[in-house]
């Protein structure tokens, strides 16, 4: 069977696809990067929020009308859309031929199988080692290890798509990581929807410090970043082990949705703004070069105007190096559902306000960038991204003259506009 695969969402969603891609990869199938040249196509969604469900929606349909023309033979959806709202989907499209759970995922081949989609073996000479198909840069990786997440924030519909908490074991973790070093990856993202609580379930407490132990001591390592941080389980221990090694960029990406602590409450965020101000005060002096990442979200039920300029001048005094905002959308089954909505101007407002706050700030950031010397990693010969940037979700910058793809190396700060910025590399 040849495959064309489309992958939505979030890095964690892709790791899915690039698990179950390389089973049949494994298997003899072969993945084809052209529809026209597919059996078939399999669309792992995102159903996390609406824009995500409608942009799934949009895929499906433009991969049941390449059927209809005879491009492919099959359809098959799997991903978060399906967990959510299978039987809306089945009745939605009845003309796709698989629908298959996450779970389903791990028996691919079977799966597709039983649908009476033909498999036809490849040459065992395309089969795969023992290392997942990666649909990043050779270079960079994501490393999901764990899953599910028991937080029950009040917006949220992972729990109820991804289930409760589930790491993976340890051993697992690091000889996935040593095969992705062994295969070339130069920068490891560690990714779970809670990186933090890795290991509470399988060890009776977090275990992030000591898997970062281990994983430094993996011959050829290049560098760690970790994505996916809960504010009070960002630890001194952890802190302290960043600034003690170059292995793991000095960044971290904590989600912190809110300050005010009325908004916090109701969004069951099991930290108060006292806690997440003294988790960033103490990252930044343990760290004092720590590049930290963060998501807000506006027009929360019940935030009101006094809230939100709490919000506002937090971000002016703790100068996150990225940030996302996202309007609040009411997302049916969460316990935020039935609570008081915002009107939509209200949130759009408050958007592109915080988008302004935040623009004035990277421009303070810019000024104190330029001539200082980083730490960067090239995602092309004359482009991609400083310590501060993780792959696919944050900044790029270019480079003044031409390196080696996936060299990590210093450079010198030469400009900064908003998020474009030029670098002049120093060594590689």
């Amino acid at each position: 069977m040849k495959f064309y695969l489309i992958s939505l969402g979030c890095p964690k969603n892709l790791t899915n696809s690039e698990e179950f891609s390389a089973r049949l990869l494994a298997n003899g199938h072969e993945m084809v990067f052209n529809p026209e040249e597919a059996d078939e196509i399999i669309i792992n969604t995102c159903g996390f929020i609406d824009s995500a469900v409608q942009e799934a929606k949009e895929e499906i349909r433009w991969a049941l009308a390449q059927k209809k023309a005879g491009v492919v033979k099959k359809v098959a959806v799997t991903g978060c859309l399906v967990e959510r709202f299978k039987e809306t989907v089945a009745k939605e499209f009845p003309e796709i031929d698989t629908l298959f759970s996450i779970s389903a995922q791990e028996t691919i081949e079977e799966t597709l199988s039983q649908q009476g989609v033909i498999l036809e073996p490849l040459p065992k000479s395309l089969y795969l080692p023992e290392y997942k198909m990666s649909l990043t840069a050779p270079h960079t990786a994501y490393l999901k290890v764990a899953d599910g997440c028991n937080n029950r924030c009040a917006y949220c519909t992972i729990p109820f798509i991804r289930g409760v908490y589930r790491s993976k074991p340890m051993e697992d973790v690091l000889r996935e990581a040593e095969l992705m070093t062994q295969n070339g990856v130069k920068e490891i993202s560690l990714i779970a929807q809670d990186t933090t609580s890795y290991g509470m379930d399988l060890y009776g407490k977090p275990q992030l410090v000591e898997l970062l132990e281990k994983l430094l001591k993996i011959d050829g390592l290049g560098r760690l970043r970790i994505m996916y941080g809960y504010p009070h389980r960002v630890t001194k221990e952890l802190a302290r082990l960043m600034a003690g090694t170059d292995k793991i960029f000095h960044y971290i990406d904590i989600p912190l949705q809110h300050i005010a602590d009325p908004v916090l409450k109701r969004m069951n965020r099991h930290c108060d703004a006292a806690q997440i101000r003294a988790t960033l005060d103490m990252l930044k002096t343990e760290v004092p070069d720590i590049s930290l990442r963060t998501n807000f979200i506006v027009g929360f039920p019940g935030e009101t105007d006094a809230d939100f300029k709490e919000l506002q001048k937090f971000i002016q005094e703790y100068e996150f190096d990225n940030m996302g905002v996202f309007e609040y959308f009411r997302e049916s089954g969460t316990a935020a559902y039935d609570m008081e909505q915002i009107p939509q101007e209200v949130k759009s407002e408050r958007s592109a306000a915080l988008v302004e706050t935040q623009s004035r700030v990277i421009d303070r950031i810019n000024k104190r960038l330029l001539g200082t010397t980083l730490e960067a990693i090239a995602d092309g010969p004359d482009f991609g991204r400083t310590y501060k940037d993780a792959p696919d979700i944050d900044g790029k910058v270019t480079f003044t003259k031409p390196v080696k793809t996936g060299s990590i190396f210093k450079a010198r700060a030469v400009a900064a506009e908003g998020y474009e910025r030029e670098l002049e590399p120093l060594e590689e």
